[in-house]
């Protein structure tokens, strides 16, 4: 049998095809590293927060922030061990701002179909749906009103939060009445409290508090219901599964323990006490 001599580069090509798979599992490792490890890096977790009492409000005077999505922002922090940071910004752009990486999380997001193709989802934190906000002395407002086709007339004008969940419901469901868009809490209920708008549309335990605090006023869940959805943490879109699977196990415990109801209980003390 002929015999050949293998030469000394022969002899090392599987140890360094051996090198170049380990090098190249390595580089794999480091490109797999998961979002939330990244966050850890930075030492800050951004969570994107406009206001929306309970879910999230701000002090004008100190900027500080509070509600009960404030509040699961800093635990999420906790739990990852870093620092939170909020960064503020609009119904209009907290999608937008997710989209560019101007923060990593984003707090009290309504699950929509559209949004879905924008940003993922965490599981939701609470159940959601709209209610009618208006004083009950109102005539444009008929007694025993229970739709919004029973409100959607010539004349009527709703305030709604400019961008938000309850913005696009709306707008989709009436036909007649006027939508004034504003771009904040405190403008919607300006302008039904200053008689500019005659209907305030948002959140129902929202306008919970707000009717709780101004007794001539009540809040209507209308039938059939104008929309209802989870509130969740909105998350970048190219996160793994894996990379959700940590906010959705985080966010588990403390729905299951009834720790969010407790938070939501306390958001909205303070929001009554505010108001007295």
């Amino acid at each position: 049998m002929f015999l050949k001599t293998l030469s000394p580069i022969t002899r090392a090509l599987p140890a360094l095809a051996l090198l170049a798979g380990l090098s190249t599992t390595a580089a794999m490792a480091q490109t797999n590293e998961g979002y939330w490890q990244g966050v850890q890096k930075a030492g800050t977790l951004r969570c994107g927060a406009a206001v929306a009492p309970p879910y999230v409000m701000r002090d004008p005077a100190t900027g500080e922030y509070s509600g009960f999505y404030a509040d699961l922002c800093r635990e999420l922090a906790e739990v990852l061990k870093v620092k939170p940071q909020f960064v503020d910004t609009t119904w209009d752009n907290i999608v937008a701002g997710l989209q560019a990486g101007k923060w990593d999380v984003s707090l009290a997001l309504n699950r929509t179909p559209p949004r879905a193709m924008a940003v993922q989802f965490s599981i939701p934190a609470m159940e959601y749906q709209i209610s009618l906000a208006y004083n009950k002395n109102n005539p444009k407002i008929p007694a025993g009103a229970k739709s919004v086709a029973d409100i959607d007339k010539e004349g009527v004008t709703l305030a709604v939060m400019s961008g938000t969940a309850q913005d696009k419901a709306v707008s989709a469901a009436v036909k007649k009445a006027t939508v004034l868009r504003l771009p904040g809490n405190d403008e919607t209920r300006l302008a039904v409290v200053s008689k500019r708008a005659d209907i305030l549309v948002d959140a129902s335990d929202t306008n919970l508090l707000f009717t709780q605090s101004n007794p001539d006023w009540v809040a209507l869940n209308p039938t059939p219901a104008l929309a209802k959805q989870g509130v969740a943490f909105g998350l970048p879109r190219q996160l793994s599964a894996a990379d959700v699977e940590v906010v959705n196990i985080f966010l588990e415990e403390k729905v299951a323990t009834g720790h969010v109801d407790d938070l939501i209980r306390k958001a909205a003390d303070k929001v009554l006490k505010g108001t007295n």
